[in-house]
């Protein structure tokens, strides 16, 4: 595997230095003189004070003041109109500050005139896509090979008969290898790192796999009779379950579920049912059996918990069943003969996804109409698992084939990742510390990188020592900014808010820094600092009153510029009634400000005070970024708000190397270009940047 790689990154690499991605003028060290006298040689007076500008303006851009940043690459343009690379910067600064509109036109002015190539029509066409944020999952679209986990490493045995998987939040996986009797963790460069065989004598036939709500790994045992329970690292805890056919017992257990209540479902193929256990192991009930109602189960396979509604396929029956918690059975989602053999069967947001002998297919839970997502390309297929991963792919168990493959989008295939070099520090230049943010076209991150997925280089020659230092998706603290509603709607739930308050406060744990703005006709910032100094909080202490005409875009806008230079993992929390005021967005728009958090990675989640409805403005930024909604009262606390938001993937990483330009920096007023390519199997993306060495 590790061979196949590495030839894809030197056929990639190649490419770029045939001339297709080389042949860009999107990388320039010096800005072009437009208002040079062609029958002069020597410069006009106009380039030196565009040029110090545009210095200027990236070293605004760095810090994260996008509006400076506009402000300088304008006044740049004035002494230089048209300059390429400028209103490429000018174009990025207008994308960070969330006027993606602006942003796209200075793009095509820069695009029209030949600069860019192919990586600035790249972004063009990437950002106008995704206009409308599209941050949730797309069902209904077709998949394709784009890789594969090959059994063998040469000569030596690699795996046997995978027969399913399970995704990580680091973008790596576990498969099931029923065949060699043990679980295989990989990476998201196809590389196993870690295996294992369970207990002291092994694996027996090893089936399924789930993550428990405990963070600890399950695997049922076919052969065993009955079910491993393993830390995170693979490592054996104990058995659930034995041989036989009373409660508790199992005869060739097969795939797992969990409901929110921690309980455990198996399919048990020797009994025809569904077993249930508790969360300690010990055995609850089972179900499936012929009632006045139901038929009875005969050959259960694939089983998924949907918002604690259990669905159970059957691979003779070829259907999908719906049950309730007690084991009653409610309805068919999915009647018999419609699918030709279902084997296992995950939760894909409100989805089903199963395996139906070589075809990935996913099932609205609420209708029972399926999609055909793929189709495996050979012919002697079984694929008995399809799990969604956490870069956008679909992993696929080939149990008949003998293989595991990566499906994903062929929009993903065609157009490559979305690179952005957010910030480059030069401080100890020629040592240069550059921080690179990589989604797909759908804004979802790209998790679990590493050095070997990255290649930088300056002016096309790759950089010495680089090394990627840290990846935001592992960070486990976050800076929060509360946002509370003064509205006068809020006057009645001042209790309400100073729960909410307290106990988001208390979920940080002491870390990270919070902030509270309260949101009257000006915004005004209340408190920054420690979580824990807010204990006590009460809306009595703060500044700004109530109003019939709450600013809150100037609201949000002022918590997302102080979180701009945050910690990498930031939220905005809305404390509200779940209203707005008319002239509520009177000054920026709710898709510019959707649009000003989502370039920035801030989400926004809203916490209602009250069991009601949310208006629209509202819904509307919460839906379009990668918060939630909560209510202030939730049997669960107000803790899952801020894990939800640590727990939320990054794609952005820190990567440090030694500068090329060492004697080519010009007392630190030559801009010194740089290029981020970034590889992932069969796909790739690409941006062009710069930086200044500090002045001497």
């Amino acid at each position: 595997m590790k061979n196949r790689i590495a030839f894809n990154m030197k056929k990639l690499f190649a490419l770029a230095c045939s001339g297709i991605l080389a042949a860009s003028l999107f990388a320039q060290a010096n800005l072009v003189d437009t208002m040079k006298d062609p029958a002069s040689s020597s410069r006009s007076p106009n380039a030196g004070f565009a040029e110090e500008e545009f210095r200027r303006g990236v070293q605004s851009y760095y810090r994260g003041a996008y509006n400076e940043a506009i402000q300088e690459f304008e006044k740049a343009l004035s002494y230089l109109p048209g300059e390429d690379t400028i209103l490429d910067w000018l174009g990025k600064s207008y994308y960070r500050a969330g006027i993606e509109g602006a942003a796209l036109q200075q793009w095509q002015f820069a695009a029209d005139d030949g600069y860019g190539g192919l990586v600035l029509q790249n972004r063009i066409e990437i950002v106008g896509d995704r206009r409308v944020t599209q941050t949730e999952v797309e069902y209904g679209e077709h998949y394709t090979e784009s890789g594969t986990y090959p059994n063998m490493n040469g000569t030596t045995l690699v795996y046997s008969r995978p027969i399913s998987a399970l995704a990580n939040p680091d973008g790596s996986i576990w498969v099931v290898a029923y065949g060699t009797n043990e679980i295989l963790h990989y990476n998201v460069n196809g590389l196993v790192t870690s295996r294992s065989q369970g207990a002291l004598n092994g694996l027996d036939r090893p089936m399924d796999i789930i993550r428990l709500q405990s963070g600890n790994l399950l695997v049922s045992e076919f052969a065993g009779d009955r079910l491993s329970l393993l830390d995170p690292n693979g490592k054996f805890i104990k058995y659930i379950g034995e041989k036989g056919r009373k409660e508790g017992q199992v005869i060739g257990p097969q795939y797992l579920a969990e409901d929110s209540h921690g309980n455990i479902y198996v399919t048990d193929f020797g009994n025809s049912r569904v077993v249930v256990f508790d969360p300690d192991g010990n055995g609850l009930l089972h179900f499936g059996g012929k009632s006045v109602d139901f038929a009875g189960l005969k050959s259960p396979t694939g089983i998924a918990v949907v918002n604690d509604r259990i669905f159970v396929a059957d691979s003779v029956y070829g259907a999908i069943y719906e049950f309730d918690k007690a084991g009653n059975f409610i309805s068919n989602l999915v009647n018999e003969k419609t699918l030709a053999r279902p084997e296992s069967m995950k939760v894909w947001g409100d989805y089903l996804i199963l395996t139906d002998n070589n075809e990935i297919v996913t099932v609205d839970t609420e209708t029972g109409s399926k999609f055909v997502n793929g189709r495996t390309p050979r012919g002697t297929s079984q694929i008995t698992s399809a799990v969604p991963d956490m870069n956008g792919n679909i992993i696929v168990t080939d149990f008949k084939g003998n293989e595991i493959f990566v499906m994903s989008k062929m929009n993903e295939l065609v157009g490559g990742f979305f690179v952005q070099v957010e910030r480059v520090i030069s401080d100890s230049f020629p040592k240069v510390t550059m921080e690179v943010r990589v989604e797909n076209r759908h804004r979802q991150p790209i998790v679990g990188l590493d050095a070997g997925n990255f290649l930088i280089t300056e002016g096309k020659v790759p950089v010495t020592d680089m090394q990627v230092i840290g990846a935001a998706n592992n960070n486990d603290m976050a800076d929060v900014t509360l946002l509370i509603d003064r509205s006068y709607e809020m006057e009645e739930y001042e209790e309400q808010v100073n729960t909410a308050v307290r106990e988001l406060a208390a979920a940080m744990n002491g870390h990270g820094k919070i902030t509270v703005i309260s949101v009257g006709d000006i915004p005004v910032t209340e408190y920054s600092g420690s979580p824990d100094n807010l204990n006590t909080f009460s809306t009595k202490a703060l500044k700004s009153t109530y109003t019939d005409a709450a600013a809150l875009d100037l609201g949000i806008r002022l918590a997302a510029n102080g979180l701009v230079n945050a910690e990498k993992k930031r939220g905005i929390v809305f404390l509200t009634a779940g209203t707005v005021s008319q002239n509520a967005f009177m000054k920026y728009g709710l898709s510019d400000l959707s649009a000003y958090l989502n370039n920035n990675a801030i989400s926004f989640s809203t916490v209602l005070v009250s069991q009601t409805f949310v208006d629209q403005e509202i819904e509307y930024i919460t839906e379009n970024t990668t918060g939630g909604t909560y209510y202030v009262y939730r049997a669960e606390g107000l803790a899952p708000v801020i894990n939800d938001l640590i727990g939320l993937p990054s794609g952005l990483y820190q990567i440090t190397f030694t500068s090329n330009y060492l004697d080519q920096t010009q007392y630190g007023r030559r801009y010194l270009p740089i290029e981020v390519e970034t590889y992932l199997l069969n796909r790739s993306g690409k941006d062009e940047s710069g930086y200044f060495a500090p002045l001497q």
